[in-house]
């Protein structure tokens, strides 16, 4: 019994013996880190390992700047639309009020235009008017027209 646990043990131990070191190296899944000198070559790579986090980056900070615009212009837009809004109303609430001050003066006006057509009569037969006692006819048979109206036809007939 001992020495399956004692094998289980050592199977489950990730510590090498004294002689094993290099085996234990290459059956490890750790990446091994290395001190490197800063060079120009070096700085390519690093910068072309991380390209395309880079390359994200510009990219979502040209969306969230789109965006940023957009937001912006649309705020924008609503101000304008709600400013031209009022302002419509505010037009239109005088013209309404303009409207109702003409309708009132144009009853008013038929007002007195009612009363003096109905005072028309009392009024004519004090100036010593008299109504019309039956049908009225105009006879032209004998009309003559006066010299200075005649026409150069009209003379010579």
């Amino acid at each position: 019994m001992m020495s399956s646990s004692a094998n289980a043990r050592s199977i489950r131990s990730h510590v090498a013996p004294a002689g094993r070191e290099d085996d234990n190296h290459a059956i490890s899944s750790r990446p091994r880190f290395q001190v490197v000198a800063g060079g120009k070559a070096d700085k390519d790579k690093a910068r072309d390992a991380f390209g395309i986090f880079s390359h994200i980056k510009t990219v979502s900070v040209v969306h969230i700047v789109i965006a940023v615009v957009f937001l912006f212009a649309s705020l924008l837009g609503s101000l304008a639309l709600r400013t031209q809004m009022v302002q419509n109303s505010f037009e239109q609430a005088q013209v309404q009020s303009n409207i109702s001050k003409l309708n009132q003066d144009v009853e008013d006006d038929q007002a007195q235009l009612d009363s003096l057509q109905a005072s028309l009569p009392d009024r004519a037969q004090k100036m010593g008017m008299v109504p019309q006692q039956g049908p009225l006819s105009i006879d032209l048979q004998g009309y003559q027209a006066p010299p200075s109206q005649q026409t150069p036809t009209s003379k010579g007939q």
